[in-house]
Formats: structure tokens, sequence, C-alpha cells
């Protein structure tokens, strides 16, 4: 285990508050429309910020510490595209306003920023403690991309989610969007807006991508440190990727197959390591290089096939794939629920 000061972990929550404090004032200070030049500047800047803090990881701990950094940064930056696609179906579902899209974006981020430290000290706790952990989370991942591939060709259903449900039942919601307010007092009585359903549905779909990200993140490294720099580093672009590459995501037509075999390869990574360790040493381990090597040709492999593909057929379009088979949603069911 790497020796990770008190004060490095403190400097680099500060660091990763700093980022996402910026974010949060210009999204409640100056609402707008954010456009191809900003989106492609904003992520160009996080790129140099997460490669700059992987040089200097790298040159402080090692080249082996900086490989697995990179490496668990690649695998949360090509699941992070993930949740892109249902951000996209959220938006489109709940209507949002395109000069609100930036707020519930940095929201999402931090509810998702939140959740995952959680699940990282949690899960980093369970692997010091539990060595068959390790196999647990590989059959989980080995799961995760078996549904992924099944329902590859599915979108999640935002509808069918528990918390949204729960709200509109239980809360007294607004017709619009009331300036991008979060609830308002209508009457003598707080009504919660739209915005805040749609933050109920990113932040419990973001618990969901937790549940397998975080997993996939140890199977590359077992650093906490790591795991938590590598996601939020891959999360704090995340807002300006969607501005930038939402036009293109329906041209992805594979990223959910690729993704699967991505989950799959590093599931049997996590059940290699345990039996490793609790069966016999003779069992041999997946080096990180290799993880990284693979990870990085199954990604330009699906992109490039994407790009084929739909430049053959127009008509195809990338879905975010789905754990669990849903029923096809209507355009006009869209377009109701879009004016609630």
């Amino acid at each position: 285990m790497l020796d990770i000061s008190a004060l490095t972990w403190a400097v680099t929550i500060g660091l990763i508050l700093a980022l996402l404090t910026v974010d949060l004032v210009l999204a409640a200070a100056r609402p707008h429309r954010v456009g191809f030049g900003e989106a492609t500047a904003w992520s160009v800047f996080y790129i140099l910020v997460a490669v700059a803090f992987g040089i200097w990881f790298a040159s402080r701990y090692g080249a082996e510490a900086g490989t697995e950094y990179f490496a668990g940064y690649i695998v949360e930056k090509s699941l992070s595209v993930d949740n892109l696609f249902v951000f996209v179906i959220i938006m489109t579902t709940f209507a949002v306003p395109a000069e609100h899209q930036h707020k519930v974006l940095t929201f999402g981020i931090v509810l998702a920023l939140v959740m995952r430290a959680i699940f990282i000290a949690l899960g980093a706790t369970l692997l010091a403690l539990f060595s068959f952990m390790f196999l647990l989370f590989g059959l989980l991942l080995i799961y995760t991309a078996v549904q992924l591939f099944r329902h590859r060709d599915e979108d999640p259903d935002i509808e069918d989610n528990v918390l949204v449900k729960a709200a509109r039942r239980l809360l007294p919601v607004t017709d619009d969007y009331v300036g991008g307010k979060l609830s308002v007092r209508d009457d003598g009585r707080r009504r919660v807006t739209p915005l805040f359903i749609v933050l109920l549905a990113i932040g419990s779909i973001d618990l969901l991508f937790a549940l397998d990200s975080i997993p996939a993140v140890f199977g590359v490294t077992r650093e906490p440190y790591i795991v938590f720099t590598a996601n939020a580093f891959a999360l704090l672009g995340l807002r300006a990727l969607f501005f930038l590459v939402k036009g293109m995501l329906d041209r992805l037509v594979y990223l959910s197959a690729g993704l699967a075999l991505i989950l799959a390869f590093i599931g049997v990574k996590l059940i290699l390591h345990w039996a490793h360790v609790d069966v016999h040493e003779a069992v041999p381990e997946i080096p990180t290089p290799l993880s990284l090597g693979v990870i990085f040709a199954v990604l330009t492999v699906v992109t490039v096939a994407s790009l084929l593909k739909t430049r053959r057929d127009p008509t195809a379009k990338a879905h975010p794939g789905s754990l669990r088979s849903h029923p096809p949603r209507s355009a006009e069911s869209d377009r109701q629920t879009g004016a609630h």
C-alpha cells in the first residue's frame, strides 16, 4: 500500500472541491446555453488537469502507481461516457431547459462524488478485511457485463425509477422550472420544481453506476487514493464532455458492447487475483500494463467500428444499455412525460 499522507489527501480533496466550486458558481451565477467552444475549452482543461496530476503522481510514487492511476482514469472515463447517454435521456424525458442543464449536471456530479467516496471507503475496508471480496466483486462485474450485453440496444426507463415515482407521488410539483429553483412557495405551500425530480433521477442513476464503476477500478488498483482520484478527475470533466459530445453519442452504437467486454475482463482479473491469493500462488494474475492495453484497444475498436457502422447506416442509433429489459417507450409517451 502507498503511504499517502493526510496532507496529500487534504490538498487533493481541496483541489477537487475548488474545481467543483468554480462549476457551481458559474452554473448559479450565469445560467446559459453552453456552446461548442466553451465545452471544448473546459473538456481540454479537465483532461490536462487529470494528466498533470497523473504525471506528478507517477514522479512522486513511481511508474507502477502512475500506470494504475491512468488505467483507472481511462476505465472511469469510458464508463462515464455511458453516464452521458443516461443524462441525455433524463434531460430529454424531463424537457430540461438548455440554460439549466449546466446546473443539473454540476449538482449531479457532486452527488456522484459523494456517493462514490462512500463506496470507495466501504470497498477498501471490505477488501482489506476479506480477500474473498475480490471474488464477489469479480462475479458482480461479470454479471453486470452479461446483463449489459444482453440489453445493449435498450435504454433505461427513467420513469420506472423508484425515487422518481415516490417523489411524484408524495411531493407537490410545479408545472415549470421556475427559473431553475429547486423549490418555491406557492399559495403558502412549499412545492418542488421539476428540477428537484431531475436531480433525484440523476443521483439515483449515479448510485447504480457507482455500484459498477467502483469494483471496476478496484480491479485495476487496490489503492483507495488512486480509486478516489481516478473517479474524481473522470467525473469532473463529465459536465463539459456532456455538452461537447451529446450530438455524437448516437453514433457510438457499439459502446455498450465494448463496456460489457471491459467489465467482464476486469471481473476475470479480480477473480484471478482472488485465486492467486486464496487458492494457489501458481494462478496467474493480469498485470496492470496489460489491462491498460486491453482497455485502450477495446475502446479504440469500439469507436472506429461504431463510426464505420453509422457511416454505412445513418439510421443506426446507439443506446446506453440497461441491466434489465424495458418495454420501448413511444415518442408520444416521451413528449407527454416531458410536458409534465
